[in-house]
């Protein structure tokens, strides 16, 4: 397992060298940097010897290995707009997408189970019909569109809830504004958390159904059968459990593409975190700011896929074995 793990964090390692190479190109190549610190009333000699001492004339290998070993130190840049590291920056609103995801997750977690489960285990059923037909729906409905349409429903016509913003916060940690902690947070979080999770359900619970019904039919859940165990015991137990597998697998890579996708989110309710500042660093060419959120996303996704591989190689011993082959 030791050997397993290292491989593991050793392939997340390589995978954030390639994402870093990508954005710092991408950086390398989007706009000026001088431009964007200077303005456009400085003479082209003075730009000239501000590019030298930025070091923005060397070549592209050793700027990359400098961007590297600063990124190595918690240092990503400058933000051109914010005149501040973009480490704070991202620290700022880091707590609103990541508490928006994690709402999310619970949704689509105790939703997805459940509904995935009755529909597996009841096929035939009329709500399960109804389930299925409305994963479907699901899975058609752009995100944007659902998030307008709870806009519509519950702000504009029924009045419940508020429409944008994250509302009252709470100072945690001295860093940390947290949005959960007050009624009117509270509030705030159910709709941009409902959308965000629209993406994931359908599949999660198609994924489950699924999958629950394949193992339904296997020979060990048959001999379950056949030993007169009582019926909860086999759904639960002995079917749910091998169904987590490829659950999990999935939802790891899900977990990560559901960070990416805040960015519609939080750009229908102003959802003030890491989703529309990428959005405003794109209008205004802070390319610093751009990578950034790159690199932390990024980082976020190899986390998460790792922590789900030896997950995975722990329930499943035999992938470990198939690693070392």
């Amino acid at each position: 397992m030791f050997a397993f793990t290292v491989r593991r964090i050793a392939q997340g390692l390589i995978v954030m060298v390639v994402i870093s190479f990508i954005g710092f190109a991408i950086k390398h190549n989007f706009g000026d940097p001088v431009r964007e610190l200077v303005g456009e009333r400085v003479t082209p000699v003075e730009r000239a010897q501000i590019r030298q001492q930025l070091g923005l004339n060397d070549p592209f290998l050793m700027q990359y290995g400098r961007f590297l070993n600063d990124a190595l130190h918690g240092d990503l840049g400058r933000s051109y707009f914010f005149k501040k590291p973009v480490t704070e920056v991202i620290m700022s609103k880091a707590p609103a997408t990541l508490e928006l995801v994690f709402c999310a997750s619970l949704i689509v977690i105790f939703l997805s189970i459940p509904l995935g489960i009755y529909s597996a285990i009841h096929p035939k059923n009329i709500w399960s019909r109804i389930i299925m037909s409305g994963s479907i729906l699901g899975v058609s409905m752009p995100v944007f569109l659902t998030a307008i349409l709870l806009i519509y429903i519950f702000s504009v016509e029924l009045g419940w809830l508020p429409s944008f913003g994250r509302g009252e916060t709470v100072k945690l940690f001295g860093f940390w504004n947290s949005g959960m902690l007050t009624k009117d947070g509270l509030l705030h979080l159910i709709m941009p958390s409902i959308a965000l999770s629209s993406i994931m359900l359908p599949l999660f619970i198609r994924l489950i159904r699924s999958e629950m019904m394949e193992v339904l039919e296997s020979e060990y859940v048959k001999y379950a059968w056949a030993k007169g165990i009582k019926a909860k015991r086999v759904w639960y137990v002995h079917a749910f459990k091998n169904t987590l597998l490829p659950v999990i697998t999935v939802g790891g890579v899900q977990l990560g593409i559901m960070v990416a996708f805040t960015i519609l989110t939080e750009t229908v309710f102003q959802w003030q975190g890491m989703g529309s500042m990428f959005i405003q660093s794109v209008e205004r060419a802070d390319t610093a700011l751009m990578v950034s959120y790159i690199v932390v996303v990024g980082f976020i996704f190899v986390v998460v896929n790792t922590i789900v591989d030896i997950i995975y190689g722990l329930v499943n011993p035999t992938v470990r074995v198939t690693g070392r082959k």
